[in-house]
């Protein structure tokens, strides 16, 4: 037990220090746009430019005082906070600084955009893009500075966490790539089948040297006396959730008498969520319309002058309760891609993408004319990825479950696309997307559309699926 309290103050220190390592990056940056503001943005707004009778004038601006300046720096620091807790920016020590640096890169671009147009309202005038553009410069500078010297920092403080893997009758190759792949935060240092017995997994961590346990694809029953073992013992946990966990951990918390019970809804999302959900889909549908409509007035020429082919590709798709409708997506595929009839997803380098399909799928434009989906009412903005009928009927047959997906409508994008990637296993794709239906808000589908926005510039998003896939799933049913 005293072990397992140093344990849990271990990881009360580590989460200080990295609100630490995190509030002194977004001080760095605040205290960039401070040097700018005072230097470059006050000084214009401080001049106000107004037109009479054609004639342009200049006069007294805003006038700010120690208060004022105050307000404009701790609104600035709360949409940074905001941004990049939203996409990641401040895991400093749980991502690779990489994956840091595209995050603060997205986050602090928006921030910027943000605060030009804020002081363009002060000025009561457009203001040069130049200087906010040089801000943004330093600013990635110096948070890429600041992020490998974090780096380093935790590193330093913290090492890789031992861990015990405890797996099952199912391959382990996939869990263990993944945790090898974050050596710098994960190391497998032994594996035991849980075949073994409990008591044996209990003797090994007892008598090894190690942080963690990891539980993966185990049966209920030896799962429930590991948790048990562990949480008694403080022991951190790592573990896979199965489809039940998910429907779970979505439900809703009642007390009967002196009884806790737990609510699982026969419809996870209630009728005034539906109402804003459809209106928000038939606004934002109609909005990106005509801002799209020249993108997708050359991506139409492009594609048919390039071959000649049709310049629209119509697909069967599934949506709620496996209602089937066409898609439509600018091919990007040649004519003849599925002359075989037999219905298959993208593969890794898949030769039947043309080059322009290649461009227009890496940057999403493939997907803009789902927006006429959406605002027919076939589909949301947010919501599981619509699949192929025949593709649907495949997965069944290997997991019953996967058909608890068609429960809400089809979505142009979703938690699957945003925490997955697009050659996740059709399982734990089916699991991200129950999370989002038992966990269902109007803050969610806010949050996975900002999500989304950085998702569009993250190629390995698009990448298609190994070959053979489909087919090689496992039978993960319960």
């Amino acid at each position: 037990m005293t072990a397992g309290m140093n344990s849990v103050r271990g990881e009360n220190v580590k989460r200080m220090i990295v609100l630490i390592l995190s509030f002194f990056d977004l001080a760095i940056l605040t205290g960039v746009y401070a040097v700018f503001w005072f230097t470059r943005f006050y000084p214009v707004v401080r001049v106000r430019r107004f037109s009479a009778n054609g004639v342009i004038y200049f006069a007294e601006g805003l006038k700010f005082y120690f208060r004022g300046h105050l307000l404009i720096l701790f609104i600035y620091f709360v949409l940074l906070w905001f941004f990049l807790g939203t996409y990641g920016g401040l895991r400093i020590g749980y991502l690779k600084v990489p994956d840091l640096f595209f995050s603060q890169i997205f986050a602090i671009v928006i921030v910027n955009v943000l605060t030009y147009f804020q002081t363009s309202l002060m000025r009561n005038w457009v203001v040069d893009v130049w200087p906010y553009l040089i801000m943004t410069g330093a600013e990635l500078a110096a948070t890429l500075l600041w992020l490998l010297v974090s780096a380093a920092i935790y590193r330093r403080i913290f090492p890789p966490r031992r861990l015990l893997l405890v797996h099952g009758t199912h391959p382990i190759e996939e869990i263990h790539r993944k945790f090898e792949s974050r050596k710098d935060k994960y190391t497998i240092t032994q594996l035991v089948d849980i075949g073994m017995g409990v008591p044996e997994v209990e003797r090994l961590y007892e008598e090894g040297d190690f942080d963690a346990i990891v539980i993966w694809d185990v049966p209920t029953t030896e799962r429930n006396l590991l948790l048990k073992y562990c949480y008694g013992r403080n022991i951190r946990i790592y573990t896979s959730p199965k489809i039940s966990d998910v429907l779970i951990k979505g439900s809703e918390q009642m007390h009967l008498f002196d009884t806790p019970i737990f609510l699982i809804r026969e419809q996870s999302i209630r009728a005034e969520q539906l109402f804003i959900k459809r209106v928000s889909d038939i606004v934002l549908s109609l909005l990106l319309l005509i801002i799209a409509s020249p993108i997708m007035l050359v991506t139409a020429l492009i594609i048919h002058f390039t071959d000649g082919g049709p310049v629209l590709y119509r697909q069967i798709r599934c949506t709620k309760g496996m209602k089937e409708f066409q898609i439509l997506k600018f091919r990007s595929m040649r004519v003849d891609a599925e002359k075989d009839g037999v219905a298959r997803l993208a593969e890794k380098n898949d030769s039947r993408i043309t080059p322009v399909g290649r461009f227009i799928r890496s940057v999403r434009i493939d997907e803009l004319p789902q927006l006429f989906n959406i605002l027919k009412g076939e589909m949301s903005f947010i919501g599981p990825r619509p699949e192929r009928p025949e593709i649907i009927r495949e997965y069944v047959k290997k997991m019953p479950e996967f058909i608890f997906r068609t429960q809400v409508k089809a979505g142009l994008a979703g938690y699957a696309q945003v925490y997955g990637k697009y050659n996740t296993t059709p399982y734990d794709k089916l699991k991200l997307d129950l999370t989002y239906v038992e966990n269902y808000s109007i803050w969610l589908d806010l949050k996975l559309m900002l999500l989304t926005l950085k998702i569009l510039f993250t190629p390995e998003a698009t990448e298609g699926v190994e070959a053979g896939q489909v087919t090689a799933q496992k039978d993960h049913s319960e």
